[in-house]
């Protein structure tokens, strides 16, 4: 059974796919890379490609996501089958490199809690009852990744390519994932990357935001189990 890569979001780890892992590992070796140690795509995607197995299925969330469009550019013919989750194709927009600009200068100043609780990780989650624990999450692995894992990330994000074409010439199967809730990473994005791959499902999961792994563990689980039955 092919293995399965999955990529975490900005200021995430491991700890974001645990709902997924718990649900998949028992056929199926999962890697979970961790992608804090560069400041661009490339470099990332050569620090996952360099440790994952020679064939996989690929799945990113957010950041993660954009990082799964840079593994497949760099080795189309190793990733089997991709999964892309509340996440953005395009290059960064000017007018939000300046407000990551001053995230970055707030973080620098030693305002990581702040930033992370206050201006980012409120805005991605969908209101429910399991709201507040996931916020508390968010906000435990923020601190454990730290300032300088932000800035990095940051940076990577802010330079990243257009990832268009990429989308276009890949032919595996796929899935793009959104929560109904997403307002970091609008639907507008998730349906132009299931134009780009026709072969794509287009999932839009109801009750949930930018965090659909851990919102809606059930409905993600689901759609992962058909995309890897595919």
């Amino acid at each position: 059974m092919i293995p399965l890569v999955l990529l975490p979001g900005h200021m995430c780890d491991a700890r974001m796919w645990a709902p997924q892992v718990a649900a998949l590992s028992d056929h199926r070796t999962i890697h979970l890379p961790e992608v804090a140690r560069a400041d661009s795509m490339a470099a990332l995607a050569q620090t996952v490609l360099r440790d994952a197995p020679p064939c996989f299925a690929l799945a990113g969330l957010s950041m993660g996501g954009i990082l799964a469009m840079e593994v497949l550019r760099q080795a189309p013919d190793r990733v089997e089958r991709l999964a892309l989750l509340d996440t953005n194709p395009l290059p960064e927009a000017e007018a939000v490199k300046a407000d990551r600009r001053a995230r970055m200068a707030r973080v620098e100043g030693g305002l990581l809690d702040a930033v992370v609780m206050t201006e980012m990780k409120p805005h991605y989650l969908a209101a429910g009852p399991r709201r507040t624990d996931l916020l508390d999450l968010c906000l435990a692995m923020a601190r454990d990744l730290g300032p300088e894992v932000f800035l990095s990330q940051s940076r990577a994000l802010m330079d990243r390519p257009d990832q268009m074409a990429t989308l276009a010439a890949y032919r595996g199967p796929a899935l793009v994932l959104t929560g109904e809730e997403d307002r970091l990473c609008p639907l507008d994005r998730h349906r132009l990357m299931a134009e780009l791959m026709p072969q794509a499902r287009l999932e839009i999961v109801p009750g949930a935001g930018h965090l659909p792994p851990l919102e809606q563990p059930e409905a993600t689980n689901a759609a992962f189990r058909a995309w890897l039955a595919d």
